[in-house]
Protein backbone atom coordinates (compact mmCIF):
# COMPACT_ATOMS: atom_id res chain seq x y z
CA UNK A 1 0.00 0.00 0.00
CA UNK A 2 1.35 3.65 -0.95
CA UNK A 3 0.35 6.32 1.52
CA UNK A 4 -1.31 8.46 -0.76
CA UNK A 5 -3.92 6.32 -2.49
CA UNK A 6 -7.21 8.16 -2.16
CA UNK A 7 -5.71 11.32 -2.97
CA UNK A 8 -6.24 13.23 -6.35
CA UNK A 9 -3.96 15.56 -7.77
CA UNK A 10 -5.01 18.01 -11.18
CA UNK A 11 -1.25 18.85 -12.44
CA UNK A 12 -1.12 21.64 -14.69
CA UNK A 13 2.63 22.56 -14.23
CA UNK A 14 5.28 22.01 -16.74
CA UNK A 15 9.06 22.14 -17.39
CA UNK A 16 11.01 20.61 -14.33
CA UNK A 17 10.30 22.29 -10.72
CA UNK A 18 6.48 21.88 -10.00
CA UNK A 19 6.00 18.48 -12.24
CA UNK A 20 8.47 17.44 -9.95
CA UNK A 21 6.17 17.65 -6.77
CA UNK A 22 3.59 15.69 -9.07
CA UNK A 23 5.47 13.21 -9.53
CA UNK A 24 6.65 12.34 -6.03
CA UNK A 25 3.01 12.41 -4.93
CA UNK A 26 2.36 9.78 -7.56
CA UNK A 27 5.56 7.84 -6.15
CA UNK A 28 3.71 8.01 -3.18
CA UNK A 29 0.38 7.02 -4.39
CA UNK A 30 -1.52 9.64 -5.55
CA UNK A 31 -3.39 9.74 -8.41
CA UNK A 32 -1.70 12.56 -10.28
CA UNK A 33 -3.78 13.64 -13.70
CA UNK A 34 -1.87 16.00 -15.98
CA UNK A 35 -3.77 18.08 -17.93
CA UNK A 36 -2.38 19.37 -21.15
CA UNK A 37 -3.64 21.74 -24.01
CA UNK A 38 -5.27 19.12 -26.87
CA UNK A 39 -2.28 20.23 -29.14
CA UNK A 40 0.96 18.93 -25.92
CA UNK A 41 2.20 21.27 -23.26
CA UNK A 42 5.57 22.54 -24.56
CA UNK A 43 7.72 20.49 -21.87
CA UNK A 44 6.40 17.42 -24.35
CA UNK A 45 9.23 17.95 -26.60
CA UNK A 46 11.17 20.30 -24.84
CA UNK A 47 14.79 20.12 -24.71
CA UNK A 48 16.67 16.68 -25.59
CA UNK A 49 14.06 13.93 -27.04
CA UNK A 50 14.15 10.14 -27.05
CA UNK A 51 13.88 8.59 -30.12
CA UNK A 52 9.90 8.79 -30.01
CA UNK A 53 10.67 12.66 -30.06
CA UNK A 54 10.01 13.09 -26.46
CA UNK A 55 11.24 14.95 -24.01
CA UNK A 56 14.30 13.17 -21.73
CA UNK A 57 12.59 15.22 -19.12
CA UNK A 58 9.30 14.60 -19.55
CA UNK A 59 9.99 10.87 -19.16
CA UNK A 60 11.32 10.98 -15.57
CA UNK A 61 9.44 13.78 -13.81
CA UNK A 62 5.99 12.06 -15.48
CA UNK A 63 6.02 8.66 -14.45
CA UNK A 64 2.88 7.52 -12.10
CA UNK A 65 0.31 10.82 -14.14
CA UNK A 66 -2.42 10.00 -16.16
CA UNK A 67 -2.45 12.48 -18.96
CA UNK A 68 -6.06 14.31 -19.88
CA UNK A 69 -6.61 17.70 -22.61
CA UNK A 70 -8.35 20.20 -21.83
CA UNK A 71 -8.12 23.70 -22.82
CA UNK A 72 -9.09 25.76 -20.04
CA UNK A 73 -9.30 29.12 -21.16
CA UNK A 74 -12.84 28.12 -23.16
CA UNK A 75 -16.25 28.29 -21.50
CA UNK A 76 -16.43 24.77 -21.37
CA UNK A 77 -13.07 23.98 -20.18
CA UNK A 78 -13.43 26.55 -17.34
CA UNK A 79 -16.58 24.45 -16.82
CA UNK A 80 -14.92 21.37 -16.60
CA UNK A 81 -11.84 21.97 -14.84
CA UNK A 82 -14.69 23.35 -12.25
CA UNK A 83 -15.97 19.46 -11.99
CA UNK A 84 -12.81 18.13 -11.63
CA UNK A 85 -11.71 20.21 -9.23
CA UNK A 86 -14.46 19.31 -7.23
CA UNK A 87 -13.45 15.66 -7.33
CA UNK A 88 -9.98 16.39 -6.19
CA UNK A 89 -7.90 17.24 -3.35
CA UNK A 90 -4.93 19.18 -4.86
CA UNK A 91 -4.02 21.62 -7.82
CA UNK A 92 -0.81 21.88 -8.79
CA UNK A 93 0.53 24.76 -11.54
CA UNK A 94 2.89 27.19 -12.26
CA UNK A 95 1.47 30.03 -14.00
CA UNK A 96 3.09 33.32 -13.49
CA UNK A 97 1.41 35.47 -11.76
CA UNK A 98 -0.91 37.71 -13.90
CA UNK A 99 -1.18 35.52 -16.66
CA UNK A 100 -4.77 35.29 -18.24
CA UNK A 101 -4.75 31.30 -17.44
CA UNK A 102 -3.50 32.22 -13.97
CA UNK A 103 -7.20 33.56 -13.09
CA UNK A 104 -8.65 30.68 -13.68
CA UNK A 105 -6.82 28.49 -11.17
CA UNK A 106 -7.00 30.97 -8.46
CA UNK A 107 -7.28 29.63 -4.90
CA UNK A 108 -9.97 32.14 -4.21
CA UNK A 109 -12.53 31.43 -6.98
CA UNK A 110 -11.84 27.45 -6.96
CA UNK A 111 -12.39 27.42 -3.12
CA UNK A 112 -15.86 28.38 -3.74
CA UNK A 113 -16.14 24.89 -5.91
CA UNK A 114 -14.46 22.45 -3.10
CA UNK A 115 -13.35 24.15 0.43
CA UNK A 116 -10.71 21.03 0.85
CA UNK A 117 -9.01 22.18 -2.55
CA UNK A 118 -5.57 22.71 -2.19
CA UNK A 119 -4.14 24.88 -4.91
CA UNK A 120 -0.42 25.08 -4.83
CA UNK A 121 1.39 27.25 -7.13
CA UNK A 122 5.40 27.33 -7.66
CA UNK A 123 6.62 30.46 -9.66
CA UNK A 124 9.71 32.47 -10.34
CA UNK A 125 9.35 34.54 -7.77
CA UNK A 126 6.10 34.15 -5.74
CA UNK A 127 2.48 35.44 -5.97
CA UNK A 128 3.22 39.22 -4.50
CA UNK A 129 6.26 41.46 -4.69
CA UNK A 130 7.32 43.43 -7.09
CA UNK A 131 8.78 40.93 -9.50
CA UNK A 132 6.03 38.28 -8.54
CA UNK A 133 4.74 39.01 -12.88
CA UNK A 134 8.73 38.15 -13.93
CA UNK A 135 9.19 34.98 -15.26
CA UNK A 136 11.86 33.64 -14.05
CA UNK A 137 13.63 29.65 -14.10
CA UNK A 138 16.19 27.56 -12.39
CA UNK A 139 19.88 29.50 -13.65
CA UNK A 140 18.32 33.21 -13.00
CA UNK A 141 17.78 32.05 -9.61
CA UNK A 142 20.94 30.72 -8.64
CA UNK A 143 22.20 33.94 -10.75
CA UNK A 144 20.27 36.49 -8.24
CA UNK A 145 20.56 34.19 -4.87
CA UNK A 146 24.48 34.70 -4.62
CA UNK A 147 24.97 31.31 -4.98
CA UNK A 148 26.48 31.38 -8.67
CA UNK A 149 29.23 34.33 -6.88
CA UNK A 150 30.12 31.04 -4.93
CA UNK A 151 30.71 28.60 -7.56
CA UNK A 152 34.15 28.00 -9.56
CA UNK A 153 37.55 28.48 -8.68
CA UNK A 154 39.07 32.09 -7.69
CA UNK A 155 38.96 34.20 -11.14
CA UNK A 156 36.45 32.59 -13.08
CA UNK A 157 33.60 34.25 -14.32
CA UNK A 158 30.16 33.51 -12.44
CA UNK A 159 29.21 30.15 -12.35
CA UNK A 160 25.77 27.94 -12.66
CA UNK A 161 25.56 24.70 -11.29
CA UNK A 162 25.31 21.83 -13.96
CA UNK A 163 22.65 20.33 -11.67
CA UNK A 164 19.20 22.05 -11.27
CA UNK A 165 19.14 22.34 -8.14
CA UNK A 166 16.91 25.26 -7.42
CA UNK A 167 14.43 23.63 -9.77
CA UNK A 168 14.19 20.08 -8.00
CA UNK A 169 14.31 21.85 -4.44
CA UNK A 170 11.87 24.00 -5.24
CA UNK A 171 9.60 20.47 -6.17
CA UNK A 172 10.58 18.77 -3.23
CA UNK A 173 9.61 22.04 -0.87
CA UNK A 174 5.98 22.03 -2.92
CA UNK A 175 5.77 18.20 -1.97
CA UNK A 176 6.72 19.42 1.54
CA UNK A 177 3.97 22.27 1.36
CA UNK A 178 1.11 19.83 -0.24
CA UNK A 179 1.87 16.80 2.36
CA UNK A 180 1.21 19.82 5.29
CA UNK A 181 -1.60 21.13 4.15
CA UNK A 182 -3.59 17.63 3.23
CA UNK A 183 -2.51 16.86 7.31
CA UNK A 184 -4.30 20.20 8.16
CA UNK A 185 -6.84 19.51 5.76
CA UNK A 186 -7.76 16.03 7.39
CA UNK A 187 -8.16 17.85 11.12
CA UNK A 188 -10.05 21.25 9.88
CA UNK A 189 -11.47 20.01 6.40
CA UNK A 190 -9.94 23.04 4.77
CA UNK A 191 -7.84 23.19 1.81
CA UNK A 192 -5.54 26.55 1.27
CA UNK A 193 -3.51 28.24 -1.32
CA UNK A 194 0.45 27.14 -0.97
CA UNK A 195 3.22 29.30 -2.56
CA UNK A 196 6.26 28.81 -3.43
CA UNK A 197 9.03 30.42 -5.78
CA UNK A 198 11.91 29.59 -7.21
CA UNK A 199 13.75 32.77 -6.19
CA UNK A 200 12.83 32.31 -2.35
CA UNK A 201 14.56 28.68 -2.60
CA UNK A 202 17.42 29.67 -4.18
CA UNK A 203 17.93 32.40 -1.63
CA UNK A 204 16.87 29.81 1.29
CA UNK A 205 19.69 27.39 0.03
CA UNK A 206 22.57 30.38 -0.55
CA UNK A 207 22.03 31.58 3.12
CA UNK A 208 21.47 27.65 4.78
CA UNK A 209 25.45 27.53 5.27
CA UNK A 210 25.64 31.38 6.78
CA UNK A 211 26.56 33.50 4.12
CA UNK A 212 24.25 36.06 5.48
CA UNK A 213 25.42 35.76 9.03
CA UNK A 214 29.14 35.78 7.37
CA UNK A 215 28.42 38.96 5.89
CA UNK A 216 26.44 40.36 9.23
CA UNK A 217 29.10 39.28 11.50
CA UNK A 218 32.67 40.10 9.42
CA UNK A 219 31.21 42.00 6.61
CA UNK A 220 32.77 38.69 4.43
CA UNK A 221 31.15 38.38 0.87
CA UNK A 222 32.98 34.60 0.47
CA UNK A 223 33.30 34.68 -3.57
CA UNK A 224 34.66 31.38 -5.50
CA UNK A 225 35.29 28.44 -3.46
CA UNK A 226 36.64 25.97 -5.77
CA UNK A 227 35.90 22.14 -4.29
CA UNK A 228 36.56 23.67 -0.84
CA UNK A 229 33.70 23.25 1.08
CA UNK A 230 32.40 26.69 2.80
CA UNK A 231 34.14 26.62 6.35
CA UNK A 232 36.20 23.13 6.13
CA UNK A 233 38.54 21.69 4.20
CA UNK A 234 37.37 19.59 1.51
CA UNK A 235 39.26 18.76 -1.78
CA UNK A 236 38.91 17.17 -5.27
CA UNK A 237 41.99 15.51 -6.06
CA UNK A 238 43.72 13.83 -8.85
CA UNK A 239 44.97 9.60 -8.30
CA UNK A 240 46.31 7.72 -10.35
CA UNK A 241 43.74 6.74 -12.75
CA UNK A 242 40.73 9.05 -11.85
CA UNK A 243 39.47 11.91 -9.48
CA UNK A 244 38.56 11.85 -5.75
CA UNK A 245 36.42 14.12 -3.45
CA UNK A 246 37.97 14.07 0.48
CA UNK A 247 35.40 16.04 2.84
CA UNK A 248 37.72 16.11 6.30
CA UNK A 249 35.70 17.61 8.29
CA UNK A 250 35.55 18.48 12.41
CA UNK A 251 38.70 17.72 14.21
CA UNK A 252 38.35 14.00 14.94
CA UNK A 253 38.27 13.16 11.65
CA UNK A 254 41.11 15.32 10.51
CA UNK A 255 42.79 13.62 13.48
CA UNK A 256 42.21 10.18 12.01
CA UNK A 257 42.95 11.15 8.41
CA UNK A 258 46.33 12.66 9.32
CA UNK A 259 47.31 9.32 10.92
CA UNK A 260 46.25 7.24 7.66
CA UNK A 261 48.71 9.68 5.50
CA UNK A 262 51.71 9.24 7.84
CA UNK A 263 51.44 12.62 9.22
CA UNK A 264 49.85 12.66 12.61
CA UNK A 265 52.01 15.97 12.86
CA UNK A 266 49.57 18.31 10.73
CA UNK A 267 46.71 17.34 13.40
CA UNK A 268 48.65 19.59 15.92
CA UNK A 269 50.04 21.61 13.24
CA UNK A 270 47.86 25.17 14.91
CA UNK A 271 47.43 26.57 10.74
CA UNK A 272 45.10 23.32 10.51
CA UNK A 273 43.66 23.85 14.25
CA UNK A 274 40.49 23.92 13.67
CA UNK A 275 38.11 23.92 10.73
CA UNK A 276 38.16 27.47 9.44
CA UNK A 277 41.82 27.09 9.89
CA UNK A 278 42.09 24.11 7.19
CA UNK A 279 39.78 26.09 5.23
CA UNK A 280 42.19 29.06 4.99
CA UNK A 281 44.97 27.21 4.37
CA UNK A 282 43.91 24.25 1.91
CA UNK A 283 46.60 25.03 -0.30
CA UNK A 284 48.89 24.32 1.89
CA UNK A 285 47.22 21.09 2.72
CA UNK A 286 46.50 20.57 -0.80
CA UNK A 287 50.64 20.18 -1.08
CA UNK A 288 50.99 17.47 0.86
CA UNK A 289 47.58 14.89 0.58
CA UNK A 290 48.31 15.74 -3.29
CA UNK A 291 51.06 14.22 -3.63
CA UNK A 292 49.48 10.70 -1.04
CA UNK A 293 46.75 10.62 -3.60
CA UNK A 294 48.78 11.20 -6.49
CA UNK A 295 50.36 7.77 -5.83
CA UNK A 296 47.34 6.01 -5.37
CA UNK A 297 44.41 4.45 -7.61
CA UNK A 298 41.00 5.61 -6.29
CA UNK A 299 39.89 2.05 -5.44
CA UNK A 300 43.12 2.23 -2.83
CA UNK A 301 42.14 5.72 -1.72
CA UNK A 302 38.31 5.13 -0.84
CA UNK A 303 39.17 2.00 1.04
CA UNK A 304 41.82 3.45 3.09
CA UNK A 305 39.75 6.62 4.09
CA UNK A 306 36.77 3.90 5.01
CA UNK A 307 39.56 2.23 7.16
CA UNK A 308 39.58 5.71 9.07
CA UNK A 309 35.68 6.79 8.90
CA UNK A 310 36.96 9.69 6.79
CA UNK A 311 34.58 10.52 3.80
CA UNK A 312 36.00 9.85 0.48
CA UNK A 313 34.41 8.98 -2.77
CA UNK A 314 35.73 8.91 -6.51
CA UNK A 315 34.27 11.63 -9.19
CA UNK A 316 31.81 9.01 -11.27
CA UNK A 317 30.16 9.38 -14.83
CA UNK A 318 26.91 8.55 -15.37
CA UNK A 319 28.16 5.17 -17.26
CA UNK A 320 29.79 4.68 -14.08
CA UNK A 321 26.67 5.30 -11.38
CA UNK A 322 24.92 2.90 -13.60
CA UNK A 323 27.12 -0.13 -12.07
CA UNK A 324 27.55 1.18 -8.59
CA UNK A 325 26.73 -1.44 -6.16
CA UNK A 326 25.44 0.86 -3.24
CA UNK A 327 23.23 2.53 -6.34
CA UNK A 328 21.94 -1.00 -7.41
CA UNK A 329 21.09 -2.00 -3.17
CA UNK A 330 19.50 0.97 -3.21
CA UNK A 331 17.33 0.62 -6.24
CA UNK A 332 17.83 4.47 -7.69
CA UNK A 333 18.68 3.47 -11.14
CA UNK A 334 15.69 1.20 -12.34
CA UNK A 335 14.72 0.32 -15.64
CA UNK A 336 11.16 0.26 -16.94
CA UNK A 337 9.43 -0.72 -19.86
CA UNK A 338 8.56 1.95 -22.17
CA UNK A 339 6.30 2.00 -25.31
CA UNK A 340 8.35 0.90 -28.58
CA UNK A 341 11.57 1.78 -26.07
CA UNK A 342 11.76 -1.27 -24.64
CA UNK A 343 13.57 -1.07 -20.88
CA UNK A 344 15.17 2.42 -20.25
CA UNK A 345 16.56 3.60 -16.85
CA UNK A 346 14.94 6.10 -14.82
CA UNK A 347 15.70 7.59 -10.91
CA UNK A 348 14.61 5.67 -8.28
CA UNK A 349 12.31 6.76 -5.40
CA UNK A 350 15.04 8.29 -2.89
CA UNK A 351 12.56 8.05 0.23
CA UNK A 352 12.48 4.80 1.86
CA UNK A 353 9.29 4.05 3.90
CA UNK A 354 9.10 1.06 6.49
CA UNK A 355 5.52 0.30 5.97
CA UNK A 356 4.05 2.41 2.80
CA UNK A 357 6.79 2.68 0.33
CA UNK A 358 6.68 4.50 -2.98
CA UNK A 359 6.68 2.69 -6.18
CA UNK A 360 6.92 3.36 -10.15
CA UNK A 361 4.11 1.79 -11.79
CA UNK A 362 3.41 3.70 -14.89
CA UNK A 363 5.39 5.30 -17.63
CA UNK A 364 4.87 8.97 -18.53
CA UNK A 365 1.55 8.66 -20.72
CA UNK A 366 1.33 10.02 -24.10
CA UNK A 367 -0.60 12.79 -24.74
CA UNK A 368 -4.73 12.59 -23.81
CA UNK A 369 -3.93 8.60 -23.08
CA UNK A 370 -6.56 8.84 -20.11
CA UNK A 371 -9.34 11.14 -21.93
CA UNK A 372 -11.82 8.39 -21.61
CA UNK A 373 -11.06 7.64 -18.18
CA UNK A 374 -11.12 11.38 -16.89
CA UNK A 375 -14.04 12.21 -19.18
CA UNK A 376 -16.38 9.46 -19.24
CA UNK A 377 -15.34 7.73 -16.06
CA UNK A 378 -14.32 10.32 -13.71
CA UNK A 379 -17.04 13.22 -15.31
CA UNK A 380 -19.66 10.31 -16.50
CA UNK A 381 -20.05 11.93 -19.83
CA UNK A 382 -20.99 10.41 -23.03
CA UNK A 383 -19.21 9.23 -25.78
CA UNK A 384 -21.54 11.88 -27.96
CA UNK A 385 -20.20 14.35 -25.69
CA UNK A 386 -16.79 13.88 -25.55
CA UNK A 387 -16.77 13.70 -29.37
CA UNK A 388 -18.48 17.34 -29.69
CA UNK A 389 -15.81 18.42 -26.97
CA UNK A 390 -12.89 17.08 -29.41
CA UNK A 391 -14.17 18.27 -32.22
CA UNK A 392 -14.73 21.44 -30.74
CA UNK A 393 -11.02 21.78 -29.75
CA UNK A 394 -12.09 21.67 -26.16
CA UNK A 395 -10.19 18.40 -24.82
Amino acid sequence: MNSLEGIRVLDLSRFQACPLCGMLLGDLGAEVIRIEEPGGAPDRTWGQCGPDGESLLYKVICRNKKCATLRINTPEGREILRELVKRSDVLLHNYTPGAPIAAEVDYERLKEVNEGIIVAALSGYGQYGPNAQRPGFDGTAQARSGGMVLTGFPGDPPIKTGVPFVDVSAGLFTTVAVLSALYHRQRTGKGQAIDVSLYDTATFIAQSMGTLLLYHFYGEIRRQIGNRGFHSYNACLEAKDGWVVLSVVTNSIWKRFTEKIGRPEMANDPRFGSDMDRFRNADLINEVVGEWVAARTVDELVKLCEQARVPCEPVQTIAQLLTDPQVQAREMVQYFDYPDLGKIPIPGIPMKLSLTPGSIRNHAPALGEHNEYVYCQLLSLSQEKVSSLKQQGVI
